[in-house]
């Protein structure tokens, strides 16, 4: 089941969309009217209301978000191109006024990777990254990716750092969208490469 973390403007709007995505079989894990609320992040993608976005920080907000999780972005005539939302790092970009089930079709395809972008927009050329891989993660997504790079399943990975396997694969999912890569092996490659990894035997908090 995908899991959703949805920051809409309207509480009344934000009703009806949870709505239509349970009888989907999506879940809502976190619904927010507000930007300052905190996201959750077991989710599998954002919906990111752009009425709700910060009116002078809502770009960060969304390579924020982007970071962790696909992100589509919902648009109204008060909204900026959407070009901007995808330069800014978001997966799809669609109208507030599409049906339920084309929301839905939209929210499937930038979970499964896909880009979405409104009839009559082109892509935006990709950002180009200046910040080497693994820049910003975190000490734990660190002690993490160490025990990976060195071939530790996620339940010797909870052992070692006395986690749940559930907060290992939180994690994971985190430090694979900030490096940008899929499967453990691309994970582990670009960690050696970079030379994000500490020696195994190093003592983690």
């Amino acid at each position: 089941m995908l899991r959703i973390d949805a920051l809409i403007s309207g509480p009344v709007y934000l009703v009806g969309l949870i709505q239509v995505l349970d009888r989907a079989g999506i879940a809502v894990v976190s619904a927010r009217t507000k930007a300052t609320e905190e996201p959750s992040w077991l989710a599998d993608a954002a919906v990111l209301d752009a009425d709700a976005l910060p009116p002078h920080d809502g770009l960060r907000h969304v390579a924020e978000t982007a970071r962790t999780m696909a992100v589509l972005v919902l648009v109204s005539d008060r909204s900026l191109p959407a070009e901007e939302y995808l330069r800014a790092g978001a997966t799809g970009v669609t109208s507030k006024r599409e049906s339920g089930e084309s929301l839905v079709a939209a929210l499937r395809a930038v979970t499964a990777g896909a880009q979405v972008i409104p009839e009559g927009h082109a892509a935006p050329p990709p950002a180009e990254r200046s910040d080497p891989p693994g820049l910003n993660l975190s000490e734990r997504e660190e002690q993490v990716l160490s025990q990976i790079s060195h071939g530790l399943t996620h339940g010797q990975i909870a052992t070692r750092l006395g986690i749940s396997p559930h907060t290992v694969d939180t994690y994971v999912k985190r430090i694979r969208a900030k490096l940008g890569v899929g499967n453990k092996a691309e994970l582990t490659r670009v960690a050696l490469l970079g030379q994000l990894t500490k020696p195994v035997s190093e003592k983690v908090a």
